[in-house]
């Protein structure tokens, strides 16, 4: 991992980590009321935030705006942890954003262990 890494933000993806180098997304609370995810779904890029490793209610907002067609870049952001990457990508999400400190404790192995979620997911095994 490169020093900037290290003081910055990263992304995880499935092929590791990555520096954040684009603007700020529209970010959207948790508590988002599901009503108003029609107003967002021309935006690029949308960051859900998860304000505390107990709070999941991004995970069901991210699926939300995936059945309502979203398609372009979903991140999950904030106090996500490696074993949660798995559900992120399941939802929808794209990519999960963290702080340093957190990509110190849980490193890019941790994160891409994860990686393989799509072998994992039952739920497309039993759809076919």
């Amino acid at each position: 991992m490169s020093e900037q890494l290290n003081s910055e933000p990263v992304l995880a993806r499935d092929d590791g980590f990555h520096p954040v180098t684009e603007e700020a997304p529209v970010t959207l609370a948790p508590d988002t009321d599901p009503k108003t995810l029609a107003d967002r779904m021309h935006h690029d890029l949308i960051a859900i935030d998860f304000p505390s490793f107990g709070d999941g209610r991004g995970f069901s907002l991210a699926r939300r705006l995936r059945e309502l067609g979203y398609k372009g870049r979903l991140r999950a952001s904030g106090r996500l942890i490696a074993d949660q990457y798995a559900m992120a990508r399941r939802v929808g999400f794209d990519e999960v954003q963290v702080a340093a400190d957190i990509a110190a404790r849980q490193p890019e192995d941790q994160w891409l262990a994860r990686a393989d979620w799509k072998d994992w997911d039952h739920r497309a095994q039993l759809a076919g």
